[in-house]
């Protein structure tokens, strides 16, 4: 006689048809990406809320979401550089249903100096989209006997190390921008680090320290209430990020030191989910409230394709690696 299926294979194949009937959308997904999406995504961003990193992913996220009909949603993961959140999306299935909001600190610099960043950022992650640079603004003290970069540039050298130059910490954006400066510019500042961006530039506010070269939402304001002189940005000769101020790069050739913002996702997503993506974020980049939330963070739209933000992630590697080198610096 023969016997029928036992316990075991009853439980396999009823569990598998428990799967199926919940997630129906995983088959229709893979046999058809093209059905992409069939539920919320979620959206990591390893910032902490209300970081400009936080900010610009969430409205950008949430205009996405209205051109793909699926509701977005953040998770927050900040720890380690970004490290944290970073590794956490590059384990996650590559279906669409899972993105990352990046930047310079979570994908160029922290696996170069947080030993808990093991992931490759040009190996292990989709890259679907540049979102945003964020320029770095040069700035002073007023009494500060300089009204522009090579001013700056000559006071240093002439002080040598009784110049000192704020960070907002060892290995910060504003440390390794501040470095990259020095060593294209030819002069020296004694780096005064402190805990946190704030610290840093209300350090050059009170004339504690002589100038930071800081993201521009950081420091804005404070110029635009003249306690802070601007000298320059750091963007292209030919960009206009910050009104009429001038690029660094107008005084030191060829220097370039922005943050960045983009989107990005598991290895392995399908190419037509990419493309999809990569459609919604320059759409959702024209809108009013991507405008209004840029001019506010001193933002400046950057949409790409998959191979022009490669292109890109290279160049900000290979930049960041050197500063780390010049500032002396190892993983910690």
């Amino acid at each position: 006689m023969r016997r029928g299926p036992g316990r075991r294979a009853l439980l396999a194949a009823s569990a598998s048809a428990s799967a199926l009937a919940v997630w129906p959308w995983a088959v229709r997904a893979q046999a058809n990406p093209a059905a992409w999406p069939q539920r919320p995504l979620k959206v990591i961003i390893p910032n902490a809320p209300g970081s400009s990193v936080d900010t610009i992913g969430r409205l950008l996220m949430a205009e996405v979401a209205k051109t793909l009909q699926q509701p977005a949603v953040a998770d927050n993961r900040a720890g380690a550089a970004g490290a944290l959140g970073a590794e956490a999306a590059r384990t996650a299935p590559a279906d669409g249903y899972t993105l990352l909001i990046g930047s310079t600190t979570a994908i160029s610099t922290a696996p170069l100096l947080q030993r808990a960043a093991t992931y490759d950022p040009l190996a292990d992650f989709e890259l679907v989209s540049l979102v945003a640079l964020l320029p770095n603004a040069l700035v002073c003290h007023p009494a500060l006997p300089v009204k522009n970069v090579a001013e700056l540039v000559a006071y240093a050298r002439a002080k040598g190390d009784r110049s000192n130059m704020a960070s907002a910490g060892i290995g910060s954006a504003s440390h390794l921008a501040g470095v990259a400066l020095q060593a294209a510019a030819g002069f020296r500042s004694l780096h005064v680090p402190y805990k946190g961006g704030s610290q840093g530039v209300a350090s050059v506010v009170s004339g504690e320290t002589d100038w930071v070269l800081t993201p521009a939402p950081a420091a804005m304001s404070l110029v635009a209430g003249g306690r802070l002189r601007l000298l320059g940005h750091s963007m292209p000769v030919t960009a206009r990020p910050l009104g009429e101020a001038p690029s660094i790069a107008a005084t030191v050739p060829g220097f370039e030191f922005s943050g960045w913002i983009g989107v990005l996702a598991p290895k392995g997503l399908p190419a037509a989910v990419t493309a999809a993506l990569g459609e919604a974020v320059a759409k959702a980049l024209r809108s009013r409230e991507m405008a209004q939330a840029f001019e506010v963070h001193g933002a400046v739209a950057t949409p790409s394709t998959p191979a022009e933000f490669r292109a890109f992630l290279e160049r900000d590697i290979a930049q960041n690696r050197k500063a780390i080198a010049a500032a002396g610096l190892q993983p910690e």
